[in-house]
């Protein structure tokens, strides 16, 4: 039996799949690994742990299925996005830790940016906002912060990297410095119509045009792996960020079809087709994907707190001992009495992309019990993706039909008739659990000929259609009223307190 591996590296862990031609998971192997929290605001993760959990988990892969390198005809990449590395291309030594795509601290370099009037160009450019979720602020940081960096980058001396460029250089053992449009369009640089590096934005946010990596197809063979690792010599095939990568996986190949990943946060995006179209309501345009003459873009909303909340809830308050055990709690309950939960921890994204938004808890009472705090916390997260979606419509010119959806959180039946009920529409839950490692593996699957279908069956991938209850619209009304309210109340509230 042939398989395809895909590279899963997320926030909080890397994992490794291998599907077979029926799309199929044979195996698994997952590695959890260190997330720092160096000051308020401020997340970081260790590259070379990346690194070696992502390896560790090929070789367990491996070993649990028994397959060789003549068994895997590709690997494919997906990544957590906007995350940045730097490293000395002599060594390969990362001269920091890399920055998360969570991270706020380059909150005040953005705002100067607004302030100085760039806001407009770089939203015209790349379909960006300036605000710190993004790559090149953070690269900017990072040779600003190491002594002597950019002078070494200036000299060629340093490469740049998203994590599937981390990735890729560590696999091919240093010999690919390279990326693809999904992930270059994270970065404020990448001009979304030429597809291509801007000297402009690369001078204005001061990140040399010599750190870069070759941008190349999202399809295609990149490079194959270095001798001496596992799978040496199977080709490098596929590269997509992970929500691109879920996009694809979900089958969302054409104009007008959606959905939403609910991971660490939530994101949501729909294809708009061959053209960039930007929208009105500040979501982000993205690039989808690119190979041969396929070119797709996307429009974006991202959440930053999704399934963060739940993990809030475990580890930081201890309500529930398992992420699953909330669904149980909140629906213990018919409402959440009042109570209104803002998850900005992190501040802000899509539509408002306010980085001094913290994270706000209204109505609270004596009579407010866990119970209540779980549902709460619930429909925020569906609070935050009815926000989005309402702007997709709004871009569009017309209502999405569904909502495709996949993630860990997507597993949460509760969760998801709250999203059926908010939105208005049906909310069709992939029976592919593995919905982004899928759209990479078949980003390389179809680079060697693995498959040759680009759009997948989509119904043999759906699980489960939830449906807005009859009457969803009234009972959601003041709800969504109430949240909107407390929203407000959020923003900015770092920036009032004095505190980051």
């Amino acid at each position: 039996m042939k398989y395809v591996l895909a590279l899963d590296q997320g926030t909080t862990s890397s994992r490794a799949i291998l599907f077979d031609r029926d799309g199929n998971v044979r195996g698994v192997a997952q590695r959890e690994f260190t997330q720092h929290f160096p000051a308020p605001g401020q997340v970081e993760h260790d590259a070379d742990e990346i690194w070696a959990t992502q390896i560790g988990c090929v070789s367990e892969v491996l070993a649990k299925t028994g397959a060789h390198a003549g068994d895997v005809v590709a690997i494919g990449i997906t990544n957590q996005r906007e995350t940045s590395v730097v490293w000395e291309r002599s060594t390969g030594r990362p001269i920091a830790r890399a920055i998360v795509w969570q991270d706020r601290r380059t909150a005040d370099a953005c705002a100067r940016l607004v302030a100085a009037g760039h806001e407009t160009l770089l939203r015209e450019r790349t379909g960006l906002v300036a605000d710190p979720y993004f790559s090149a602020t953070k690269a900017a940081w990072l040779l600003d912060h190491v002594a002597g960096a950019r002078a070494r980058a200036e000299r060629g001396e340093l490469c740049f990297g998203t994590i599937d460029t981390w990735l890729l250089w560590k696999l091919s053992g240093g010999a690919c410095h390279a990326t693809e449009p999904s992930n270059a369009s994270r970065t404020l640089l990448f001009d979304l119509r030429t597809l291509a590096w801007d000297d402009e934005l690369c001078a204005l946010l001061r990140v040399p045009r010599a750190v870069l990596p070759e941008v190349r197809d999202s399809s295609g063979i990149v490079a194959r792996v270095a001798d001496g690792l596992p799978l040496a010599g199977v080709p490098i095939a596929g590269i997509a960020g992970d929500q691109q990568a879920a996009l694809f996986g979900q089958g969302c190949t054409e104009a007008g079809l959606a959905k939403c990943t609910y991971g660490t946060g939530c994101f949501l995006l729909a294809n708009v087709g061959a053209s960039p179209r930007v929208s009105r309501h500040r979501l982000l345009t993205t690039v989808a994907w690119r190979f041969g003459s396929t070119l797709r873009y996307a429009l974006e909303g991202s959440v930053f707190a999704g399934g963060a909340v739940v993990q809030w809830l475990r580890d930081g308050l201890g309500v529930v001992a398992r992420s699953e055990d909330v669904e149980a709690l909140a629906g213990s309950v018919e409402d959440s009495d009042g109570v209104v939960f803002v998850p900005a921890f992190t501040g802000l994204g899509a539509p408002h992309w306010d980085p001094h938004a913290r994270g706000t808890i209204c109505g609270i009472t004596r009579g407010t019990t866990k119970a209540n705090l779980a549902r709460a916390a619930l429909e925020s997260i569906a609070l935050q993706v009815a926000d989005l979606v309402e702007c997709i419509d709004q871009d569009l010119g017309a209502p999405l039909r569904e909502l495709r959806v996949d993630g860990g959180a997507s597993r949460n039946d509760l969760l998801m008739q709250m999203q059926a009920d908010l939105i208005g529409r049906p909310v069709v839950r992939s029976a592919i659990t593995e919905t982004t490692a899928f759209g990479a593996a078949r980003l390389a699957g179809l680079a060697v000929g693995f498959w040759d279908d680009v759009a997948g069956s989509h119904e043999r991938m759906a699980s489960r259609r939830f449906l807005p209850a009859a009457d969803a619209k009234r009972r959601m009304g003041g709800l969504r009223a109430r949240w909107r309210e407390a929203v407000e109340r959020s923003k900015g509230w770092a920036n009032a307190a004095g505190v980051s």
